[in-house]
């Protein structure tokens, strides 16, 4: 689904819609709510009034076509800022209709329940609700989000997350989500439908796209507010030149007083037009560049929260590690033989549904265990809470030592630990080296136990994903701090920190220990970023400050965060801290130039609108500009074009590098800062020349 990118910034599907909404935005109940822009479009309506004026008067023919020239170049300065805004929206909306063809009237196999016996019946999509069970073979299309309750399958979910590589669906864990839209391609699934029709994560991602005009974020309201201020300021002191400048006339008998064009054309240009103009477009491009990465935001303000974090954490599974965590060896304890320990580790992983209980189980019976649990067998299922699995076999099922208890267990060690203590057994110091040994090679040791005695230690290895430390490295540059969150002991989890570069590590985490660091973060009054994809991670998504949820994962998940990636990688999360980054550091280097240039236009307008009353005001015309006129003008055609020139910048972005907050605003200031200091100069002085060439002033 990743339209977004087979469009082009200026693509002519974009450009056209973008300037009939442009045109459209012209109205008034549109135009007021950008204060800046607004007083753009009270002047360019009272310029053109009094130009049509002058027009109609006796001798009015050059001061009519100056005040037309002038106003002809206000009103394209509102349709160019119009022109942005509608240019990024148009963008989120050719993304909201790709989204929308995913949708399909699709037919289900509906689970019936008549008299004599369930039954599937054909349903029409749309007449599906909510805890309805259907069932998807391969070929058919997955009707509604859900869960499956059943079965195991691939799914196509290119159409989604852009990836053309099947997943695998199955019930239980956190892989049993299913999306609406998306192909099974082989095998079956029963799946319970989460959710109505229009309340699908499709419908979701559409009306997200869609809410380009969205609700100003805290920090877009702040500086809209100090826009607001500078406009008074400057209204207020243009207003001040009008008596001043027929006082000046009267007491020097010399000159014309300044007309009521010019003074329109200096607040113009004095007010920060540039950033006004961009503001809004900036906003609803930051959530497109999400989009354009596989993220759907839902709002504004979760994308610049992922700019202002200053605590990331992370899954060290899938995240840190490649995730792929696979049985590596058995480590027998003193007085057991192999066989007895793979044997107690497959029954044990027997109902463990995670990939690596199913790893120990491929394990075992590679080095030849081969046993089944007997009838009556109670299984108990791996939790996170937990972090064992088992099964309690029947007194009868007598299977690897008659006078063993019958309770088999393999999970964390401190978890095996506390379980076969309570049965009042011990760890064996050898079990204990073992486990300390494999920790400390950055793998996972989880113990076996049987009844009370712990029957030895399996390895599973996992990798560090290349290149990962030096992204840490530039998280930390960028004042980030870094927290790898795992299940594993804290003998592992120093080892893969150490390995990976973190800066700290949560080590045997159950849900509430995330809760807790989040809030314990917060409190210290800092933002907190984090991903996760289980019904688990639920509670601290809700507590992050920003939370991406992975498309894979469940519907809980999906839910409680504020953002969702639709590619399911959980390294994802550096590049939404990026683009959020990107997006403020846009933000404030269109700020920078855009009231650094006012500078230039006071050196262009000033001097030219009382130079006839005070001669002496020449010196301040550096640029040699022509005449009065042509330097007005010059100035507001510049005014004009450069929101023009610094469009593609609002909706691309700039681009962010990972260097301190000193360098950043040091790089900044000398780029935006002393760039919108020079190119009005060298702007205007063009402009200037160009009209004289042209003979238009």
């Amino acid at each position: 689904m990743q339209t977004s990118s087979t469009l082009s910034l200026f693509d002519a599907a974009l450009l056209r819609p973008a300037l009939r909404a442009a045109c459209a935005k012209l109205d008034p109940r549109v135009q007021w709510r950008n204060p800046v822009m607004f007083v753009v479009y009270i002047g360019s309506i009272l310029t053109t009034l009094l130009g049509l004026r002058a027009l109609g008067g006796p001798g009015g023919g050059n001061s009519a076509a100056f005040a037309l020239a002038v106003s002809a170049w206000l009103w394209f300065t509102v349709l160019f800022a119009n022109f942005a805004e509608a240019l990024a929206e148009g963008r989120g909306k050719a993304q909201a209709a790709a989204l929308r063809g995913l949708r399909k009237d699709t037919w289900a196999k509906k689970l019936v329940a008549p008299r004599h016996g369930a039954q599937w019946l054909p349903e029409q999509g749309t007449n599906l609700r909510r805890g309805d069970v259907v069932l998807v073979d391969a070929g058919d299309v997955i009707p509604l989000d859900g869960e499956v309750i059943e079965g195991v399958a691939s799914v196509d979910e290119s159409a989604i997350t852009g990836e053309s590589a099947p997943v695998v669906r199955e019930s239980g864990g956190d892989f049993s989500a299913v999306t609406g839209g998306t192909r099974v391609l082989s095998d079956w699934l029963v799946v319970r439908i989460a959710v109505n029709p229009g309340e699908s994560f499709l419908d979701r991602m559409i009306g997200m796209v869609e809410a380009a005009r969205r609700q100003k974020t805290p920090n877009e309201i702040a500086l809209t507010i100090l826009l607001v201020a500078l406009t008074i300021v400057f209204l207020v002191v243009t207003a001040t030149l009008l008596p001043f400048s027929l006082f000046s006339v009267n007491a020097a008998q010399a000159g014309t007083a300044v007309s009521l064009t010019a003074l329109v054309a200096l607040l113009v240009c004095l007010i920060p037009t540039t950033i006004g103009g961009l503001l809004s477009a900036i906003g609803v491009a930051g959530m497109g560049r999400m989009m354009q990465a596989n993220v759907i935001a839902t709002s504004g303000r979760a994308v610049e929260a992922a700019g202002d974090i200053d605590v990331l954490l992370l899954d060290k599974t899938g995240t840190i590690t490649h995730g792929n965590r696979q049985a590596h060896v058995f480590l027998p304890a003193a007085g057991v033989d192999l066989q007895r320990l793979a044997s107690a580790a497959l029954l044990a992983s027997w109902a463990d549904e995670t990939p690596e209980g199913r790893s120990v189980v491929e394990l075992a019976r590679r080095v030849g265990a081969d046993v089944r649990p007997p009838e009556g067998a109670q299984f108990v299922a791996f939790t996170a809470q937990t972090r064992m699995s088992g099964v309690d076999l029947p007194a009868q099922g007598a299977l690897l030592d008659a006078a063993a208890q019958r309770v088999v267990r393999k999970g964390a060690v401190d978890a095996v630990r506390r379980h076969v203590e309570a049965l009042g057994g011990s760890l064996p110091p050898e079990a204990a080296h073992a486990a300390d040994a494999v920790a400390r090679r950055g793998s996972t040791p989880l113990a076996v136990a049987e009844g009370g005695r712990v029957l030895g230690i399996v390895e599973l290895k996992d990798i560090v994903k290349a290149g990962i430390r030096e992204r840490f490295g530039e998280l930390r540059r960028m004042g980030i701090k870094t927290v790898m969150v795992t299940g594993d002991n804290k003998l592992t989890a120093a080892a893969i920190a150490g390995e990976a570069g973190v800066d700290d590590f949560l080590a045997e985490a159950a849900p509430e220990d995330k809760l807790a660091l989040i809030r314990r973060y917060q409190a210290e009054g800092r933002l907190v970023a984090m991903t996760g994809d289980g019904t688990n991670d639920a509670p601290a998504l809700a507590q992050a400050d920003v939370a991406v949820a992975m498309g894979s994962g469940t519907q809980a998940a999906k839910e409680a965060g504020n953002m969702v990636d639709l590619d399911s990688d959980p390294t994802k999360l550096l590049e939404v801290v990026e683009t959020g980054k990107a997006l403020l550091m846009t933000r404030g280097a269109l700020t920078t130039f855009s009231i650094a240039n006012d500078v230039a236009k006071y050196f262009a307008i000033i001097p030219a609108i009382f130079v006839s009353t005070y001669p002496q005001l020449g010196a301040l015309n550096i640029m040699r500009l022509a005449s009065p006129s042509s330097a007005i003008l010059s100035a507001v055609i510049f005014n004009a074009l450069v929101i023009v020139f610094l469009i593609p910048l609002a909706l691309q972005g700039v681009r962010y590098r990972p260097v301190g907050a000193a360098a950043l605003l040091r790089r900044n200031l000398a780029v935006y800062g002393l760039g919108g200091l020079a190119v009005p100069f060298i702007g205007i002085k063009l402009i200037d020349g160009l009209l004289v060439l042209l003979g238009l002033v």
